[in-house]
């Protein structure tokens, strides 16, 4: 088990130092590793043109039409086949032969950031077909498709009942596949999909609101069937699919003493997924010490602003929608006005409502983590999850046409700027009247640098979900264990690295910035800066920073490529 963070000098000059001069002891990047074979950068939007159909096309190729014993159609099912993979990883062989046999060296320099982009997409999809292998691994990769299917509202007719139909025929087929092809099953993956069967996670992310919520998929199974009285047509099709996801249920408790594999990808491959994939220019080690250093500055934060706040009163939740939504209103006015009049970013002029991310519910166990928040004031979602965060920031980058900067998305580029927001707002001025929104502020900041090293730690397998969960409760306020585990449970589970994205992400932000203020000076303004970031797409932060500055000392290393890392065996 690894200990707390440790308030010491060394963990702060140490993280000065990695902060500042990350890359530079790295091994120096010459003109020679960067390719320079034939293509030109047509060549590489043709080739991303035709990896992007690929990648988004691959699940209508390799999925088989299946019909039933009597002519109806069921929705495709996936072939993950051992052949299929093959078949995939063989054009993904030939896409990459290409890519290395281009002219890069001879480019500008913002497209050889998109070359790198680009690469690093096609590695990705190396890494989730050798690596990740969820379809083998992970029984959630089918549970969470059997879920979504009972969300279904009743009655549906026309061409909804019809697609409907081929959607819960397929469970039962759904079911075959995932017991012939889950031959390498994690321990943590099969104790999460037997959990999310039979419970529910207590915090039902995109679920539809039940004042007592169903237990598990089995349970939203359960009230498919209730809602089902409305169109008795579809009982006997909804119960063979529940069934057929009981059975599933029953056949991975019979075989879960069997599976002892560990979750996560291992510390060589994972620092291997950074460098080529994340464009991170920290190894896994030096993340967790600059998680755990941030941790450190944010509780010392948040133990000044209550210091300083203490004749304040405590903010109250929201004791109603109705009083809920007039906060929403009034934060979301509140904001737009602040980026308008403090020159913070362009905000186009048709840019309408963009609802919230944190719905009225309640609970019969009480508020949740982020209800206890957003309850008292929605500023700190507002700002990273709809203005000028992700809602803002997808919309923004949907209407980038480029060929490659509208199609590239770094997690790591679009977390970190909607937590970069939190704290920028704050120091920007936003909460000068709002003393105890600052605490929250911070309380949404301590949460963000407490997954950078439990990520790290569950990817490299020196925690499990449990113990990640035990280990963020007591160092986060309001937490609480449902939206804890739900948490662990995202970030073991998406392609490695996502929980960093909104700390290290944030780190990255200021860098950029901090970077480009010395370079300007005086003639540096702060919406022309955000602006130029939106408009050059959602690249990875360390290309987006190479790209404004021409600062190269994070990016040198990436030209360098190493072959990735065999399987780990465990410890």
């Amino acid at each position: 088990m690894i200990d707390g963070p440790k308030r010491s000098c060394w963990l702060f000059v140490a993280t000065l130092f990695l902060c500042s001069f990350a890359g530079i002891s790295q091994a120096q990047t010459s003109a020679e590793q960067i390719p320079a074979g034939r293509g030109n950068y047509a060549d590489l939007v043709e080739l991303f043109g035709e990896f992007h159909q690929f990648v988004e096309g691959n699940d209508q190729r390799a999925r088989r039409i299946i019909r039933d014993d009597s002519g109806r159609a069921i929705e495709p099912i996936t072939d993950h086949s051992r052949q299929s993979i093959a078949g995939q990883l063989e054009q993904l062989g030939r896409f990459q032969a290409r890519l290395e046999d281009m002219n890069v060296v001879s480019w500008e320099r913002s497209q050889q950031a998109d070359y790198l982009a680009v690469r690093s997409r096609l590695d990705q999809q190396s890494f989730i077909l050798q690596r990740i292998r969820a379809w083998a691994r992970d029984p959630g990769f089918y549970v969470d498709r059997m879920l979504r299917v009972t969300f279904t509202e009743l009655p549906v007719e026309g061409e909804a009942r019809e697609e409907f139909l081929a959607r819960i025929r397929s469970v039962p087929v759904l079911v075959e596949e995932a017991q012939k092809h889950l031959d390498d099953v994690a321990a943590d993956y099969a104790d999460l999909a037997i959990h999310n069967l039979n419970k529910a996670d207590g915090v039902g992310h995109g679920f539809p609101y039940r004042a007592v919520p169903p237990a598990g998929v089995l349970g939203w199974y359960d009230d498919l069937i209730e809602r089902a009285a409305v169109q008795p047509e579809l009982l006997e099709d909804i119960a063979a699919a529940r069934a057929s996801v009981q059975a599933f249920d029953a056949w991975m408790e019979i075989r879960r003493p069997d599976w002892t594999a560990q979750a996560g990808v291992g510390e060589k491959a994972f620092d291997w997924y950074l460098k080529h994939v994340k464009l991170m220019p920290w190894t896994s080690k030096e993340l967790v010490l600059l998680g755990r250093r941030e941790l450190d500055r944010l509780w010392a934060d948040y133990a000044l602003e209550r210091n300083r706040n203490r004749a304040f009163p405590e903010l109250e939740p929201a004791a109603s929608a109705a009083e809920y939504q007039r906060r929403i209103d009034e934060t979301d006015r509140r904001i737009r006005a602040f980026l308008q009049e403090q020159n913070i970013i362009t905000v186009p002029g048709d840019i309408g409502e963009l609802d919230t991310n944190a719905p009225w519910i309640v609970r019969p166990g009480g508020r949740n983590f982020w209800e206890e928040i957003q309850f008292r004031d929605p500023s700190p979602d507002h700002l990273h999850a709809v203005i000028p965060g992700h809602r803002f920031d997808a919309i923004m980058a949907a209407r980038n046409a480029d060929p490659v900067r509208g199609e590239i998305f770094s997690d790591v580029r679009a977390e970190g700027w909607a937590t970069y927001l939190e704290e920028a707002m704050l120091q920007a001025g936003l909460f000068e009247d709002r003393p105890r929104v600052r605490e929250l502020i911070q309380i949404f900041g301590i949460f963000r640098a407490a997954r950078v090293p439990a990520d790290v730690w569950l990817q490299t397998r020196q925690m499990t979900v449990d113990q990640v969960v035990d280990y963020w409760l007591p160092r986060v306020p309001y937490l609480d264990r449902n939206v804890a585990r739900v948490d662990a449970e995202i970030y073991l589970r998406r392609p490695p690295g996502y929980g960093i994205g909104y700390t290290v992400g944030a780190l990255q932000m200021q860098r950029l910035l901090a970077d480009r203020k010395r370079q300007l000076g005086d003639a540096f303004d702060l919406r022309a800066f955000h602006d130029e970031l939106m408009s050059n797409g959602r690249l990875q932060l360390s290309l987006a920073r190479w790209e404004m500055t021409g600062l190269d000392d994070e990016v040198r290393i990436f030209w360098q490529r190493e072959p990735m890392p065999e399987s780990e065996s465990p410890d």
